[in-house]
């Protein structure tokens, strides 16, 4: 309904305007809004009060023109009212309440969908942990906010294309590669302390132990040979350098082993990580269009390519051996390096190349999803964008902070390094994928997340993500029910008497649903997809007062049919909106 009254105030907006009783110049956006309190009508503009000033007339005024003009006012509106400074309120007849149900009924797993995207391109790219190690729970958060930013997006009609960007190329990985090949050294009996720098999960085992039993002892060389005359590694009194020492072994590794020799260490431990990594969000319900490895940058010269387009820009110059990018042309702190003194290029110099590669595969918006402790390299990666020439505001980057896991009251810790942190997948089998969907996009993505376990595992009205599916399971008892009387539903005849629905709890549930499109529509557009989670718990909660109050299965066959009618179409709402998060929607609990 609210888009049908929004089309309907522009159209008349644009009448006033082509006849000049408005300007065009200046002109503000039409906006309508829900009412909070409904003695002030159902929904209500402001747009006579934004316009009041460019067309230079006063509110009231620009409020009346409006009025005049604005089509016949249909079954569904029973009036129009001006009021306070300029406000344009609209009020709903309760035909218009109830014709909700069947657009839900009629509609089915469509209802809720729209076509407001208008088939723009549009790349969701989100999650790309580095394939250092397993997922963890606060991965597990970019993963479901992503996904359902993605699916809330391709709900109101724009073509969403998800990917993962493979960090395949960077140091870390390097790290991920010695500490593999250490383990491999260990598993051939050769004794030493393993670097503070290192990777040290049981993960790490796993990919050595394959290596031996696939190459069997082909890597192998001596300790003393792979360690001597490296730098010290990080001591307990505060002496040596444990990223040096770190780095050491890197390059030791690659002089030992050779190109081919490294490659296969490489690759050894980042397929098994992700094909780890795939596996788990798969089993999470996420999955992509495509898998984009850095790696490619550099080997099809895309990197290069972007800092040429720089250099003949004139945004870049040597300094100290290295290149560096004039980022404080636009705001930055400080310029920053593309290019190292060794010949390396940077990882910006890799983002900045795979944006730019981005925008050429021709996506009219791309969004990516981060961690929030990388909200200082937004404006950055923006501005080498604007550097190349391409627009940055095409980019929109969605900060999601990292959930912290609660167990029994405690805080659990989380390090990719160390190898002490809960899995997703460890997560996912202890809540079970529907709560850490629901509980991950429960609360804007910005605030902070602490994911409380036992609040999670709960079957109580407390747990909302059970307390929903709970509402379609009610519906299905309900039908159940129905059945072992020997009892049937008339849809049909339900519909045609949806007027015995006067009850209050009747008439809150039928504002609840009627919300539902607009819900769906407001969430994709502001990338929120915790508003759908509120508006579901808000909506079993209307569904449990009705069945808490009212007998569905009466003897009065039309009052019956009119019941289920909205029993169902509540059901239907609440699938489709557990189904856009990635939730089930059970029969039985």
């Amino acid at each position: 309904m609210k888009r049908h009254l929004l089309e309907l105030l522009q159209t008349t907006v644009a009448a006033l305007q082509k006849d000049n009783t408005l300007p065009i110049e200046g002109a503000p956006a039409v906006q309508l809004e829900r009412t909070r309190d409904t003695q002030h009508g159902d929904f209500s503009s402001n747009i006579a009060m934004l316009f009041a000033k460019v067309a230079r007339r006063k509110p009231r005024e620009v409020a009346e023109l409006i009025m005049a003009r604005l089509p016949q006012i249909s079954d569904k509106i029973a009036k129009v009212e001006i009021a306070g400074p300029g406000f344009i309120n609209f009020y709903l007849t309760p035909k218009a309440y109830r014709d909700v149900v069947g657009d839900i009924l009629e509609a089915g797993e469509a209802y809720g969908y729209s076509s407001v995207g208008d088939g723009q391109h549009v790349m969701v790219e989100f999650v790309s942990a580095n394939p250092n190690g397993p997922l963890h729970v606060g991965h597990g958060r970019g993963a479901a906010y992503g996904a359902v930013v993605a699916d809330l997006l391709a709900a109101v009609g724009f073509k969403v294309h998800r990917e993962y960007y493979i960090n395949d190329a960077g140091r870390q990985m390097d790290i991920l590669c010695a500490s593999v090949w250490l383990r491999y050294l260990e598993l051939g009996c050769e004794t030493f302390t393993f670097p503070r720098n290192g990777y040290k999960g049981d993960y790490v085992y796993d990919i050595a132990a394959g290596l031996r039993r696939t190459y069997d002892a082909k890597f192998q060389h001596p300790a003393a040979v792979v360690f001597k005359d490296q730098p010290l590694d990080e001591q307990d009194d505060g002496s040596g350098d444990k990223d040096a020492h770190v780095d050491g072994l890197i390059a030791r590794a690659k002089q030992l082993l050779g190109k081919d020799g490294y490659r296969i260490v490489f690759d050894a431990g980042l397929n098994a990580m992700l094909a780890d990594i795939r596996g788990d969000l798969e089993e999470f319900g996420v999955v992509y269009e495509n898998w984009f490895s850095e790696r490619t940058l550099f080997e099809s010269g895309a990197v290069k390519k972007a800092i040429t387009r720089l250099r003949e820009r004139n945004y870049v110059y040597e300094k100290d051996g290295a290149l560096w990018f004039r980022s404080m042309d636009f705001g930055d702190e400080k310029d920053r390096v593309l290019v190292r003194e060794n010949g390396q290029e940077t990882y910006f110099a890799s983002d900045i190349a795979y944006h730019a590669e981005k925008l050429e595969r021709g996506f009219a918006r791309v969004i990516d999803v981060w961690g929030a402790d990388h909200h200082g390299y937004v404006p950055r990666i923006k501005a080498a964008m604007q550097a190349l020439g391409d627009d940055p505001s095409k980019l929109d980057v969605l900060l999601v902070q990292f959930a912290i896991l609660y167990r029994g009251g405690q805080k659990a810790q989380m390090s990719t390094r160390a190898g002490q942190f809960v899995t997703l997948r460890e997560l996912r089998k202890e809540v079970g994928n529907d709560a850490a969907r629901f509980f991950y996009v429960m609360r804007k993505s910005e605030q902070h997340l602490d994911f409380d376990l036992d609040l999670a595992k709960s079957q109580s009205a407390d747990n909302p993500v059970y307390y929903i599916q709970y509402a379609h399971a009610r519906v299905c008892s309900v039908l159940r029910q129905l059945a072992e009387k020997g009892g049937s539903y008339d849809q049909a005849h339900g519909l045609q008497n949806l007027h015995l629905l006067t009850e209050e709890h009747e008439q809150a549930l039928l504002r609840s649903l009627g919300r539902f499109p607009e819900v769906v529509e407001t969430a994709a557009l502001q990338h929120e997809p915790h508003q759908l989670a509120h508006y579901l718990r808000d909506t079993a909660n209307d569904f449990h007062a009705y069945y808490n109050s009212h007998q569905f299965l009466v003897d009065d066959a039309a009052l019956r049919n009119a019941r289920l009618s909205l029993t169902l179409a509540a059901q239907r709402v609440v699938s489709n909106g557990l189904r856009l998060l990635g939730v089930s929607a059970p029969e039985v609990m």
